[in-house]
Formats: C-alpha cells, structure tokens, sequence
C-alpha cells in the first residue's frame, strides 16, 4: 500500500520526469538520420589498424567539398554520414578515407536514400507508433470489459496511454542529450526502440492490472468490502517481485550489449534501457495509482 499511500508524491515525481524529458527535447532537438532525411551512409574498417580521426578529416577536406559526419565504429572503423553521393564522389570518400591510398580499408556498408524516400520513412514510423497505441487501447479495454466497476473498463486503456506516453517521452528526452554529446541520430534502430518499449511497458501494466482483475474478483465472489485502493495496492505487493526480477534480467542484458556490443546498436541499446527503466517505474508508480485516482473521480 505505499505507493498508494503516497501517490501524490509519485505524481510530482512523474510530472518532474516529464518536464525534463520535454526541455530536452525542445532544446537539444533530434538529428535526423540517413533513413529520414535522406542522404549517403559509408561504414569502413581498417584491416591493420584505424589512423587517427583528425588525419583522416583533413584528408577528406582535400578531396570532398559536401559537409560530413564521421564517427568512430568499434576499434577499428568509421562511419560516415553526408548528403546523397554521386559515384564520382563515392571514390573520392574512399580515397580520402584511405589517407590517399595510404591504408588499407574494406568498405563493409554503402547505402543511400533519397529525401523523398526519407520522408515517406518518418510518415510511416509515426503511423506505426499511432496504430501501436490504438490497437493497446482497444485491447485493454476489450480485455478488462467484465470490471466495469467500481472503473470503467475503457479507463484501464486511458491510464496505459498515459503511462506508455510517459515511457515514451522520458526515453526520448534522455536519448536528445545523449545525441547531443554523442552525435547518435534518430533513424529507423529509434523508432524500433519506441516499438519494443510500449510492448514491454504494457506487457508490465496489464499483468499488474490482471492481478487487480483477479483480486476484484474474488471480493466480489467472497463479498468482501476491501475497498478499490486497498485491493490495487495489494495487486502491486503481489506483482513487485516479477517485474522487477524481469526488469533486472532485462537490464543486465541490455548493459552488457551497451558496454561489449558493437558501436552500431550501442544508441538503440542506450534507448532500449532507459525505456525498460521508464517502463518498470510507469507500472510499479503510476498506472496503479492512477487507477485509485480515477476510481475516486467516478464516485
């Protein structure tokens, strides 16, 4: 009953995460990536051994005009990002990559996209996330429409969006000032990261509002006066150990990919991460209290 109790303070404490998240996005904004807004993407690796960044950003300099992005890839490779090269300009990344032919490369992936394509991308990753989110709702209203009182099954899908919104917006906040220091970009890895985080957040939220299913249940058949708040808040008592032992095995996971994993996942690692933290605290702390709270609205 503690996080019952005490929901108001977990409320503020949501609505701190959200206003944070919010700024950084506003302020440190998202860079789009290739997949978005089009343009030519070249990851090379250096057999014998990767020369210095700076070496190689000058020997770019001499022999390609167009602005660039070039980061480092594992131990021994870039990768670089720039507007849609022709084949002329192709060979002239790959002789400025290779130091004028002074080392070694082997160019593991080439891709370029039009704008046009990257636009019609971003109109469907944002379709994606919107047809996500009305197929949970449906869903969970559907599934929880035997509880009718003392809520209305329809509000169980109200507080997943909120919650999900919530997983959705935190994540996003923390990955706009890891791209800030880091360079990461938002690319079609971001928008999969969105994805597997509402299936793991409402995956944690409807076990939860199940147990709260199962324990109205059996007050109603033992015609027990328990009240809604005292029956949600032993639902939780009853749930905390699985979701944070899941959460636990998941993030030990997800650290280790983080810190062992190849540098191209690493910023759709980092995201996976903060959402399976902004998902296990949605569900342990605000969608159960956000029931009681509705439940009093109804009355």
């Amino acid at each position: 009953m503690f996080i019952i109790l005490h929901k108001k303070t977990f409320f503020v404490l949501t609505g701190i995460f959200v206003f944070l998240a919010v700024c950084s996005m506003f302020y440190f904004g998202f860079t789009a990536g290739v997949d978005f807004k089009g343009g030519s993407i070249a990851e090379i690796v250096y057999p014998q051994g990767r020369p210095d960044k700076s070496l190689v950003e000058v020997k770019l300099s001499e022999v390609f005009e167009k602005n660039y992005s070039l980061r480092s890839s594992g131990e021994d490779g870039f990768i670089l990002r720039t507007e849609t090269l022709s084949a002329d300009e192709h060979r002239d990344i790959l002789k400025g990559l290779s130091l004028g032919g002074e080392k070694e490369i082997v160019e593991e992936r080439f891709s370029s996209i039009g704008p046009t394509i990257g636009k019609e991308a971003r109109t469907k990753a944002l379709l994606a996330v919107g047809v996500v989110l009305a197929v949970i709702v449906i869903f969970i209203t559907f599934a929880f429409r035997k509880i009718s009182n003392p809520v209305s099954s329809w509000k169980y899908g109200l507080v997943t969006i909120l919650t999900l919104f919530h997983d959705i917006l935190v994540p996003s906040g923390a990955y706009a000032l890891y791209g800030k220091i880091t360079g990461a970009e938002i690319d079609v890895l971001f928008v999969m990261g969105l994805l597997a985080i509402l299936g793991y957040s409402v995956n944690d939220t409807i076990i939860i509002f199940d147990r709260v299913r199962e324990n109205l249940k059996k007050n109603e058949e033992m015609k027990s006066a328990e009240s809604f708040s005292h029956a949600v808040g032993r639902s939780l008592s009853e749930t905390y150990g699985r979701s944070i032992n899941t959460s636990l095995t998941t993030l030990l996971v997800l650290l280790a990919l983080f810190f062992l994993g190849g540098e191209s996942t690493k910023s759709f690692v980092f995201l996976l991460t903060l959402g399976v933290i902004a998902g296990t605290y949605s569900s342990l702390f605000l969608a159960a209290p956000l029931l009681t709270l509705l439940e009093k609205k109804s009355v």
